[in-house]
This record gives structure tokens, C-alpha cells and sequence, in this order.
């Protein structure tokens, strides 16, 4: 028989939120190529642009060499030249065409151009006063232009990349600590009813849980499904929109869909997260902080919501072969948070 796990307090949790937030910051500040990686490569597409648009001098840019530039991979840097930079769906809905694929345009002479219209409606004078002015750009804007063009790009790829790594980084540790207990991995496929999915000791990812999606689903000992949402966060604010409005919100779409019996909605948290009582998602959701668990398998620490059993119970490790040792220790350590 599983003992329930007792109740988080207010300091417990301050304490965990700020060895996350403590790890998030050394994360950010370690050593990394990632930014002159991205700066290198943002200003080599800006160079190859400017090479084919004759140094963006108006009088030579023409259908022909705007097609080589599509042709050439070159439309987000060509998206880039816009103050502020137009994302793909505003830049094919305000033009008016229906797609932005090179080979496409390149067919279409009149869709071409009423997209670079709309570019050059929008290009940055700051970065390119010569176009506006209509005339040819000396060697001291170029080198202005193409420092500012390839800074900009390259930072919008690096948030890109951090809010992408910091997600898939998260699914890659509890899937790898899933293996770690036993449980088997199995493509994903629609879950509609409770017993369709992972069967016992299988897990699956990125799959549909009812009409929502699930970072990762596990199939407990007990048939029940555990829905986990891996949220990593980099501010306080943020993190009150990635468990109130997410992982709540999904917890009490799967409640509902599959009933609190059948289904148990967790979230593992990374980076920087608030602790306010009035910020505590209010369906049952297990929450777990990420470098408990990743830090010493053995020593794993839960927390949760509402009417959900301890994590030995949820995964069944005491129907595994020698695991009572990893099992007792789990159980002395878990809490939650009511």
C-alpha cells in the first residue's frame, strides 16, 4: 500500500524554484559557439544577398535576380531587410500570394514582385537609407548595414534555438529517465480512448492525447495514463502563462475527456519559476522541478496538486525486480503540493 506523499510548504518550493533558476543561469552563462556560429551564418546569407542585389542599389534589383535569391535560400534574409523584420505568413498574406517557395515564384514574375513590393514598403531606413533616397550605397553603410542585419537575424535565430533546445532538452531527460526505470519507448499514435496509447511499461511522445497535444505519455502499472508537460521557463511571468494557462488548462481538458481516474497530468519544470499561492495551478498536476530527478536518478522529488498517488506508485516500480531500495528512498522524498 502507497502512502500519500505529504504536503509541499511555501519554503520548500522557494527553495527548489531557486535551484532551478540557479541552474537556468548557469546554463546561460557557460561558455558557447552558438552566437558566432549564428552571427557567421546570418552574415554570409546577408553578403550572398547583397551580392545578387547589386548591393541592394535600386536600379539593380530586377525580377531576375530576385528569383536567384528565392533560389538561393534567400528569403528570410530578404523577410530581414524589413523594419521591423515580416515573418513568412504576414509577408505571403499581405502580398497576396499563395506561396513563397522559390520554385513558385519563380514562375510567377507578378507574384515575385508584389512581394518584393511589400518589402520595399517596409525595408529599414535605418539600416538602408540609400534606398530610400534612391540612390547608390557607399562602402561605410554597406559594412553599417550588413553588421546590423546579420546581429539582428542571428539573435532571432538564438532565441529560437534556446526556447527549442530548452523544450526538447527537458523530453530527451525524462524520456531518458523513463528508460532508466524500465519503460520502453513506442511511436506515438491518437489517443482517444484511455486504452488506446503505450501499453504497460511503454511510453510514447508527442502524440495526441484526446485533442491535445502531450510531451510525453507513460502507461502506469495500474492502466492509468500519465500526461507529461516538460516547461521550461526563462522569467517569472512566463512561467504563470506555462502552468496556469497550459499545463492546467490541459490538465482539466484530460480530466474531463478521460476522467481524474484514469489519467494523472504532470509537468516537469526548468529555468525560472514564481511560487505564489495564488499561482498554483488549480487541477490535480503533478509537478515535478527537473534537476531533482535528473541530478541522482535514485533520489527523484515529486510534487503535485491534488489527488494523484507518490511516483513509485504512478510507475510501477515496486512490480520491478530489485528496485525496493530505489523505491523506498522515492517514497521518503516525495511531497505535494496541495
Amino acid at each position: 500500500m502507497t502512502n500519500a506523499p505529504p504536503q509541499w510548504t511555501e519554503e520548500e518550493l522557494a527553495e527548489d524554484s531557486s535551484i532551478a533558476a540557479a541552474q537556468f543561469r548557469s546554463e546561460r552563462l557557460a561558455v558557447s559557439d552558438s552566437w558566432d556560429n549564428h552571427y557567421h551564418q546570418a552574415r554570409g546569407k546577408f553578403e550572398l544577398l547583397f551580392d545578387k542585389l547589386g548591393n541592394l542599389d535600386p536600379s539593380a534589383i530586377t525580377e531576375d535576380n530576385l528569383a536567384d535569391a528565392y533560389s538561393l535560400g534567400l528569403g528570410e534574409a530578404l523577410r530581414y531587410l524589413a523594419g521591423p523584420p515580416i515573418s513568412d505568413d504576414d509577408l505571403r498574406v499581405i502580398a497576396d500570394v499563395d506561396s513563397l517557395a522559390p520554385g513558385v515564384l519563380r514562375k510567377d514574375p507578378d507574384a515575385l514582385r508584389k512581394v518584393f513590393d511589400v518589402i520595399s514598403r517596409v525595408i529599414d531606413p535605418q539600416r538602408f537609407p540609400w534606398i530610400e533616397a534612391n540612390r547608390t550605397s557607399n562602402a561605410q553603410e554597406r559594412v553599417a548595414a550588413l553588421l546590423a542585419s546579420a546581429v539582428l537575424l542571428a539573435a532571432q535565430r538564438i532565441a529560437t534555438e534556446r526556447r527549442n533546445e530548452g523544450k526538447d532538452n527537458q523530453e530527451t531527460k525524462v524520456k531518458d529517465y523513463l528508460r532508466g526505470l524500465g519503460f520502453v519507448e513506442v511511436p506515438p499514435v491518437a489517443i482517444n480512448t484511455i486504452v488506446k496509447g503505450p501499453q504497460a511499461m511503454q511510453f510514447c511522445a508527442e502524440c495526441l492525447l484526446g485533442e491535445r497535444k502531450a510531451d510525453v505519455v507513460v502507461r502506469l502499472h495500474d492502466t492509468r495514463l500519465m500526461a507529461i508537460e516538460c516547461k521550461v521557463s526563462n522569467s517569472a511571468t512566463n512561467s504563470v502563462k506555462r502552468l496556469n494557462n497550459d499545463a492546467a488548462v490541459k490538465a482539466e481538458y484530460w480530466i474531463k475527456q478521460f476522467g481524474i481516474a484514469q489519467v494523472v497530468p504532470s509537468a516537469v519544470l526548468a529555468g525560472v519559476f514564481k511560487v505564489l499561492t495564488s499561482n498554483k495551478p488549480k487541477n490535480a498536476v503533478y509537478l515535478y522541478f527537473g534537476h531533482m530527478i535528473w541530478r541522482n536518478w535514485a533520489h527523484s522529488s515529486i510534487r503535485r496538486n491534488s489527488l494523484c498517488r507518490d511516483l513509485p506508485s504512478c510507475l510501477g516500480l515496486q512490480t520491478l525486480g530489485g528496485q525496493h531500495g530505489i523505491r523506498d528512498r522515492l517514497r521518503h522524498r516525495s511531497k505535494c503540493l496541495a
